[in-house]
């Protein structure tokens, strides 16, 4: 059965932030990320120098919050594309890497599997997409049934629009077979993708470009249930070079990232970036999303105001709730805090 409410985020290993630091208590779901997927075995591996993070992820977070459910992530955006293609295309390959998650889920202690695949690339591969779900949900309740265990949870992490590249989801599947799909809002400006500055996860955009609205809006009007969505924003920014420091605001040329070799910076590096450099900051309230700037560097990123009006978005439009890429970059849990305490202070429409 499907969650009343998500508020969740994704949490990976790091010795900045261990998961002992995570406030459990302002979430319902949280992502453990990312196990691999074995090519030659179709089956998913999670990396020895994570093994021991994994184990004790679910542990750990129930520690302060023992309702919070967790969820093994497997993919991510640095994935093999092609491995996940291959896995899909054949009973074998689908049937090995099922009878993989839901082994590890079970023997890690987690609640349900997250699959993000970025992103099938054709109609073959959406195809293959579904069959794999249609025989993961089989799976997992038969599984259940055998070991009188509660069903694992079922999501997937999808493209912000329900259209990949003119490549359509296969959305009734989808709405029948996950408990909700968490649509990745963000990255639509940045300087490995972009050569000008922009919004890198605009709630709206005045023009035809991407946005979470449009994104929302596409996978409803193509069948969705509201109820099944959730909606997700970034804790980390983009940073690119000006290639003149007296154009800084959107969609001016630049030269490359800045600050770190591709670009990111995460939240609460940013806000100590912001003060160290007596940076100029701004908030667009029509796109809903933030910039600042100073000497030849720009940033653009997601503050607390631009999150709580997506959270607003969120609850106002009927979603099933929001997720956030990741805790960890969270400055003392103020994006977090912001969200949940907005969630729970806004009544649907």
């Amino acid at each position: 059965m499907s969650p009343s409410v998500v508020k969740a985020s994704y949490w990976s290993p790091s010795d900045d932030f261990p998961a002992i630091e995570i406030d459990s208590n302002l979430f319902t779901h949280l992502f453990c990320a990312f196990a691999d997927l074995d090519s030659d075995l179709n089956e998913i591996t999670i990396a020895e120098s994570n093994q021991s993070d994994f184990k004790d992820f679910t542990r750990t977070v129930q520690r302060e919050n023992y309702e919070v459910k967790t969820l093994l992530s497997i993919g991510g955006g640095n994935a093999n594309k092609d491995a996940f293609a291959s896995m899909a295309s054949s009973s074998y390959g689908r049937k090995s890497f099922i009878l993989s998650t839901i082994s590890i889920a079970r023997s890690y202690g987690f609640d349900g599997l997250d699959l993000d695949w970025e992103y099938p690339r054709n109609a073959a591969e959406m195809s293959d997409f579904a069959e794999l779900l249609k025989e993961w949900r089989y799976a997992v309740q038969g599984e259940a049934y055998s070991s009188e265990l509660p069903v694992l949870i079922l999501t997937a992490t999808v493209y912000y629009s329900s259209n990949y590249n003119g490549v359509v989801y296969p959305v009734k599947f989808i709405s029948e077979l996950l408990d909700w799909v968490n649509i990745k809002a963000y990255d639509f400006y940045g300087p490995g993708c972009t050569e000008v500055t922009g919004p890198p996860a605009a709630l709206y955009l005045q023009s035809d470009g991407p946005s979470g609205d449009s994104g929302v809006k596409d996978w409803i009007d193509a069948g969705l249930p509201a109820e099944k969505a959730v909606l997700g924003f970034p804790y980390y920014g983009w940073a690119w070079t000006l290639a003149d420091p007296k154009n800084h605001g959107y969609y001016v040329d630049t030269t490359g990232p800045a600050i770190s070799d591709d670009g990111e910076i995460s939240y609460s590096q940013l806000k100590t970036w912001i003060v160290d450099n007596k940076a100029t900051t701004v908030h667009d309230n029509i796109v809903i999303g933030d910039y600042c700037y100073a000497g030849t560097t720009w940033i653009g990123y997601d503050s607390e105001e631009s999150i709580v009006t997506k959270v607003i978005y969120a609850k106002q439009k009927g979603l099933l709730g929001y997720f956030s890429w990741q805790v960890g970059g969270d400055d003392k849990s103020e994006l977090s805090s912001a969200a949940s305490d907005a969630w729970d202070n806004t009544e649907k429409e």
